[in-house]
């Protein structure tokens, strides 16, 4: 099997990696979390112009530390959607260039796709079929996938993305950007029953984050009016369980209704902490089995998308040079 580069450009990180099989050969990252943490939040035309300077050279890395040639590869992929469209078209661009001076094929990658694909490469021993629950700043969706690019979206949000509520809960808190840290870092100390948050109900295997958000700011508008004062850890961790709950809840559903066993997380907010040992308990209440990538693997990376891109390589899969950004590009169903 020959290895695959990869370029992600879908946000704020400029990424590239090398990976032949399961095995990640050297990826590169460049977080522009610095840069927008000044604005509370990403800026995308400043994140385009930034991976339109750093992708060169995070390119030229990964080949390097790959020790490899262009001409050594089976060829190229790249996030060609959902994300903002500035950056994507930047990391496009760029794969087609690279793509034709080196007359390699290029394959295009749906971003939540390759977020599932990073627990191929953290847990060598996982097959198909089995349940994902992608969780991110921009995404929320529970996914049944019963072959390698053969995926049924079984839910998804209705309004904001877990991610999205949890930063919009660390303004209201006066927390530094990006909120899901830094909530899943003060709920650590905080007590989760101190304040009584609602917990939506929505139609099937749906989610909806958005009322949630607004009681949190309700509620907290209320203590200061009636000169009440929440310690901020108590809100941070009764915020983090209410979006949990949901999460799991019908992640549950989504495994008794198929009857699949196997449970996977995916995307940033599969870092959070809580999201991790609940999710623990539920598969072992269940006798099901949980996979979750590493912290490094749940952000934003280049070598899920490189994972993703060589199983379409080798099966003959190719994009053409018209390929292009589809900022809400949906996932491949079965």
């Amino acid at each position: 099997m020959r290895p695959v580069l990869a370029i992600e450009s879908s946000c704020d990180e400029t990424a590239a990696a090398v990976v032949c099989g399961r095995e990640i050969v050297s990826s590169v990252v460049f977080s522009q979390v610095s840069t927008h943490a000044l604005y509370g939040g990403v800026v995308p035309e400043i994140a385009s112009r930034a991976h339109v300077e750093a992708l060169p050279e995070v390119v030229g890395q990964a080949l390097a530390r790959a020790s490899l040639r262009p001409s050594d590869l089976l060829g190229v992929g790249v996030t060609n959607g959902p994300g903002l469209v500035g950056a994507l078209l930047c990391g496009v661009s760029y794969a087609k260039g690279f793509a034709y001076a080196n007359r390699l094929p290029i394959a295009g990658v749906q971003h939540i796709e390759g977020h599932i694909c990073a627990n191929f490469l953290s847990h060598k021993e996982l097959e198909p079929p089995f349940i994902a629950l992608v969780v991110s700043g921009g995404h929320s969706h529970i996914i049944e996938l019963e072959d390698y690019g053969a995926h049924r979206v079984l839910g998804k949000t209705r309004d904001d993305a877990a991610g999205e509520a949890f930063d919009k809960a660390a303004r209201v808190l006066g927390l530094p950007y990006p909120g899901g840290p830094s909530i899943d870092d003060l709920a650590e100390c905080g007590d989760a029953y101190a304040l009584p948050l609602p917990r939506p109900r929505v139609e099937g295997l749906n989610y909806s984050f958005s009322g949630l958000k607004t009681a949190l700011l309700q509620a907290v508008a209320r203590a200061e009016k009636q000169g009440i004062t929440l310690k901020k850890e108590d809100i941070a961790a009764s915020f983090r369980r209410a979006v949990v709950e949901q999460l799991l809840q019908k992640a549950e559903e989504a495994l008794l209704e198929t009857g699949h066993r196997k449970l996977v997380l995916a995307g940033g907010v599969a870092c959070n902490l809580l999201l991790r040992r609940e999710a623990q308990g539920l598969c072992e209440r269940l006798g099901a089995q949980l996979y979750m990538p590493p912290p490094a693997l749940c952000a934003d990376n280049a070598a899920m998308i490189a994972f993703a891109a060589s199983y379409r390589l080798e099966r003959g899969e190719r994009s053409g040079l018209d390929l292009n950004a589809i900022p809400s590009r949906a996932l491949p169903e079965a």
